[in-house]
């Protein structure tokens, strides 16, 4: 028996990105992801100090319902990616549709993306935006590497939503959502 290992046929996606040797270009994939519309959240966590850290993240994702579990990712080269990692409970927030200025601003590197900012410390300390349309407070229980991303698992220990209408984030710009019924209503006046 011959224990020398093969290489292997399929190509490392991340190695194959990283080199250029995929057909695939960088900018219009991004543009082809961007016909997804996606909710807008601000995750949250605190330092080991306990000062609070966010930022705004459409990644979010339902994972499993039983037992309540979620996920979100993050660029390996954050700034804040020790904190996320380092904490053993992080938030998602779910923003409303008159929230673009606060995704605006935990979208951008600042000081303190919390000033003026009415929230709640957590479970971990992870802070809870008061006027968010839904939050999750979760319990960090993995991380996993792709690509140039981590993705974090969560399980949700607390949550709370509303009934204010979501912001959407489609083709680089940010929106509301209107159902079939509410455009017909909007004609027939």
């Amino acid at each position: 028996m011959n224990d020398t290992s093969k290489p292997s046929a399929t190509p490392d996606p991340a190695k194959e990105l990283a080199s250029d040797s995929s057909p695939i270009d960088p900018r219009d994939f991004r543009n082809a992801l961007g016909t997804y519309a996606t909710g807008v959240t601000i995750i949250t966590a605190a330092d080991s100090n306990g000062r609070p850290y966010g930022l705004t993240c459409n990644s979010f994702a339902s994972v499993s319902l039983n037992p309540p579990l979620v996920l979100w990712s993050l660029l390996l080269y954050s700034s804040s990616l020790n904190v996320f990692q380092s904490a053993t409970h992080f938030a998602v927030n779910v923003l409303g549709s008159s929230q673009q200025a606060l995704a605006n601003k935990f979208a951008k590197s600042s000081e303190d993306k919390f000033a003026g900012v009415e929230w709640d410390a957590g479970l971990g300390r992870a802070p809870v935006l008061r006027e968010s349309v839904a939050n999750f407070q979760c319990r960090s229980v993995g991380r996993y590497y792709g690509g140039d991303h981590v993705i974090f698992l969560g399980a949700v220990e607390a949550y709370s939503y509303n009934t204010t209408e979501p912001l959407v984030f489609l083709r680089g710009g940010f929106g509301q959502f209107q159902t079939a019924d509410e455009r017909n209503s909007k004609d027939e006046i």
